[in-house]
């Protein structure tokens, strides 16, 4: 039986704080791959923001979205492809999901950044550092249950 939400956002409640079954482990492989991707975005979102606003003496902020446009494209072609292997899916249609998935995680991380910033006084580069790990749950919950969800009808025939 496949368990389906009319509303992506309970979806990813219940699926991140309170799933009503056992994780499986088709399921634990897709977060393992997810975090790796994850980490790899990471990596480029923080050296494109550290060269910005050290190399090129960027602003901040214009600094963190940069990095976001860079690793956002990044990310979504390794998410698509290796860990929700998605590629059976309508490009325009997911890549317009990811990036409004994306944007609201995106909207974490510089309300984060910004606070950390300019409200505790904490370094450029440590506090964008953190932002992006506070921002991290908004974007596997979205980019799970709605941007690369797979239909109902996909989805019943790869379970029977």
């Amino acid at each position: 039986m496949v368990f389906r939400h009319r509303h992506p956002a309970r979806a990813a409640l219940i699926g991140l704080w309170g799933a009503r079954r056992p994780v499986s482990g088709a399921t634990k492989r897709q977060m393992v791959r997810f975090a790796a991707v994850g980490a790899a975005g990471y990596v480029v979102n923080l050296v494109v923001y550290a060269f910005s606003v050290h190399g090129a003496g960027t602003d901040y902020r214009l600094a963190a979205v940069m990095a976001f446009c860079v690793a956002l494209t990044c990310t979504f072609a390794l998410n698509r492809h290796y860990t929700f292997r998605a590629g059976h899916g309508r490009l325009h249609h997911q890549a317009g999901r990811y990036l409004l998935v994306s944007l609201a995680g995106f909207a974490t991380n510089l309300l984060a950044l910004q606070l950390l910033v300019d409200g505790l006084g904490v370094a450029k580069v440590p506090a964008q550092a953190a932002a992006v790990i506070l921002a991290a749950p908004v974007n596997f919950a979205g980019q799970r249950f709605w941007t690369f969800a797979k239909s109902p009808l996909r989805a019943s025939r790869t379970t029977s």
